[in-house]
């Protein structure tokens, strides 16, 4: 396989809070083509936002830290180049939908005119064609062109997320991280999204890092799945491989956690126990305190689970299946 398009090795980042460190991402490794979307997936605070924005290099500092790592984008590492070189990729090269859409736009300026300033920052075209192109970008997300000179406060929350997403799509990104772009949108609204977004990446080859609760999302949208827990991936290959042949402890706590049309029980079976403390997080294998298999693993206990290749672009971190269980 020829070099991945975005490479990240060993990403570590830390946050001072309360004179505590807190471990939110701990040797993250990340591959993706060209095109290709890769889905991460885990609990509120596994990490997954802290890794996209460390892409994107907007990380508040302080109190966050990056320890150690690479970001590598097209062959260039992105942690090293000079903040001048970064804001030209940002919202260019790479775009963000971001959860929040509260406080990712500006209060005090009309929508119009905070994608106009995406658009003309990165193209070299007139007023009256950045806006034209704005106008095109609203209407693609469902929001009609009177609403140009509104202001946030004017949006209901689903319509402030659509905002955020035409922002992020203004200039044809060639990576796109998307923060839950969903979650504040109506079912309906949500499918019509997602195909959206999924025609964008067809027709520029966009490349996509998903970040999601949604297994169905995933399923849906997804070519690659990391699994991410307590700062680290767990378990990472396809999307068949990921869905079809669960292996991590976690992974498959998910799994089971999500109601089934095919299945009678009265009770679902939700993952005991409750995500370590990152500022006081396990020596050995962070999922150790919640595993099933903890007492057939007693090394987890204080040792790091290798990451295992248990068949071809299919990883997985568990003691036990490095000792050949399943």
């Amino acid at each position: 396989m020829s070099e991945s398009y975005l490479s990240i090795r060993d990403l570590v980042v830390e946050y001072s809070s309360g004179g505590e460190k807190v471990q939110a991402v701990n040797g993250i490794d990340l591959d993706l083509q060209k095109g290709e979307t890769i889905g991460l997936v885990g609990e509120t605070g596994a990490g997954k936002t802290t890794i996209a924005k460390s892409i994107l290099r907007i990380l508040p500092t302080p109190p966050a830290k990056i320890i150690s790592g690479q970001v590598k984008l097209d062959g260039t590492n992105l942690l090293e180049i000079p903040e001048h070189e970064m804001q030209k990729i940002r919202g260019n090269k790479i775009a963000m939908i971001f959860q929040d859409p509260m406080t990712a736009l500006n209060p005090t300026m009309t929508v119009g005119e905070q994608i106009n300033e995406v658009v003309l920052r990165h193209n070299h075209i007139s007023r009256e064609e950045a806006t034209k192109r704005t106008i095109e970008m609203l209407e693609m997300v469902g929001i009609a062109s009177v609403r140009f000179h509104d202001y946030p406060h004017q949006f209901s929350g689903g319509m402030k997320q659509r905002v955020v997403i035409a922002m992020a799509l203004a200039c044809n990104p060639e990576l796109l991280l998307a923060d839950e772009p969903t979650t504040a949108l109506d079912v309906t609204i949500q499918a019509q999204v997602l195909e959206m977004i999924k025609a964008l990446k067809e027709k520029f080859n966009t490349s996509m890092i998903l970040i999601t609760h949604d297994l169905g999302v995933v399923a849906e949208t997804c070519d690659k799945v990391a699994i991410v827990y307590a700062g680290e991936v767990v378990e990472s290959g396809s999307k068949e491989q990921i869905f079809r042949n669960p292996l991590h402890p976690y992974t498959k706590g998910l799994f089971a956690s999500l109601p089934k049309l095919d299945d009678d029980s009265k009770r679902l079976k939700p993952i005991k126990g409750l995500p370590p403390d990152p500022t006081h997080l396990p020596e050995g294998c962070k999922f150790c305190p919640r595993c099933p298999y903890d007492e057939e693993c007693q090394e987890g206990r204080n040792k790091q689970a290798p990451m295992i290749e248990v068949e071809t672009g299919h990883f997985v971190r568990c003691h036990k299946i490095g000792k050949g269980g399943v």
